[in-house]
């Protein structure tokens, strides 16, 4: 490939990446508020929905190399990208929480998908020393559609809630477009995880479980954050969506500056040290409310979100070597998939019965700082090890 072909590929990627997770997934954060408001649903149903798209991105992130082999990655990808504007444009019309739930529950699966498959695309079709600058570019795009939701979806939502999904699904629209001739047909995709091969180290296992933690500890912000500032504070839809656009700045941002500090200060250490500010970004809301607080908490979590599994990842290469990082890493994926899923219905229910974020916050708290422990743990235990 040429030169721009490779930044071509990976805007591709971020294409990709902004389809199925910043918009098919997370642009639904925002409309919480507006979707409870309008009557379309009860407060329980609308995290609910939520809930199921989480459940979809599990089914999404484990059947996704399978799905590729099936046919081709690229045509994967593109019918992953077509299937979400279908989701969200059946979204546009209030026809009962079981037809949201289905159409909720397939855009989480064409999100896992295209997390799973965006990225080991583009990096093989780009030269080896352009490929971390490429994988941030992709992952970018999970971010820059936080970002973008959060600032259009409550300057829309008094036009109604119709336009707003009929919106968002012309934007998919376009960025499909763009994938399907960004990404050539010849596309490589991943080989399956063989999952009987291999056992994970003491230091692993130790690891696996911290990232399961960091699992429970995204919900709060992610699907519940908008909500809570909205009606929990009663501060109104556009400063909940103004607070989410800080989320997503601080996501777009959060790889680089999580691989920036891991270059100093090694990946064990700022990935325990990450998971250990990311519960105190967590836990303020519980004794700090005001837009300073609020802001702080956007900023600390939103960049975290990202940055915890970009140093993850690193973390699994550096003590499982690149040989056995893909198998390694599609174990911790789907760990931190199932505990995801698990959770975001467990505090969907605490929610519906206790009428309340804040014990929602404390959970994410808790595990966060457990796992920040696991992680520490992790690596005296990579240290004790024999080279």
């Amino acid at each position: 490939m040429k030169r721009a072909g490779n930044w071509t590929v990976a805007a591709g990627g971020l294409a990709a990446t902004l389809i199925g997770n910043g918009i098919g997934r997370f642009a639904y954060t925002p409309l919480i508020p507006a979707l409870i408001a309008a009557g379309w649903f009860s407060p329980a149903d609308a995290v609910y929905l939520a809930a199921a798209n989480l459940a979809g991105y599990l089914a999404g992130a484990l059947g996704a190399a399978r799905l590729a082999q099936a046919m081709t990655g690229t045509l994967a990808i593109r019918l992953a990208a077509v299937a979400t504007m279908a989701s969200l444009a059946a979204c546009a019309w209030p026809l009962g929480f079981a037809w949201y739930a289905g159409w909720r529950f397939l855009a989480g699966v064409t999100g896992g998908v295209l997390m799973v498959l965006a990225v080991p695309a583009v990096l093989a079709l780009t030269p080896p020393a352009r490929r971390g600058r490429a994988a941030g570019v992709v992952i970018t795009g999970v971010g820059l559609g936080m970002a973008i939701a959060g600032a259009v979806v409550p300057a829309i939502a008094q036009i109604g809630l119709t336009f707003v999904w009929l919106t968002l699904a012309a934007a998919v629209l376009l960025l499909t477009i763009c994938v399907w001739v960004t990404i050539p047909p010849d596309a490589p995709i991943p080989a399956v995880a063989r999952t009987g091969a291999g056992r994970l180290s003491p230091a692993l296992r130790l690891l696996l479980a911290a990232y399961a933690c960091d699992a429970l500890g995204f919900i709060p912000h992610t699907v519940f954050w908008v909500d809570y500032i909205a009606r929990g504070l009663g501060r109104g839809l556009e400063t909940g969506g103004a607070f989410w656009i800080v989320f997503g700045l601080g996501a777009a941002c959060g790889p680089f500056l999580a691989g920036t500090v891991a270059d100093r200060a090694g990946l064990g250490r700022t990935f325990a040290a990450g998971m250990a500010l990311k519960a105190a970004g967590v836990a303020l809301p519980l004794v700090w409310s005001a837009p300073v607080g609020l802001l702080v908490s956007s900023i600390i979590v939103g960049a975290l979100v990202s940055g915890t599994t970009t140093l993850c990842s690193a973390w699994v290469a550096e003590q499982a070597g690149m040989t056995a990082h893909r198998r390694v890493w599609g174990w911790m994926t789907s760990a931190f998939a199932v505990a995801q899923a698990g959770g975001a219905w467990g505090m969907s229910y605490l929610f519906a019965t206790a009428g309340s974020h804040r014990p929602l916050f404390l959970i994410g708290a808790v595990a966060l700082a457990g796992g920040a422990a696991l992680a520490l743990a992790s690596a005296r235990s990579q240290r004790a090890a024999p080279t």
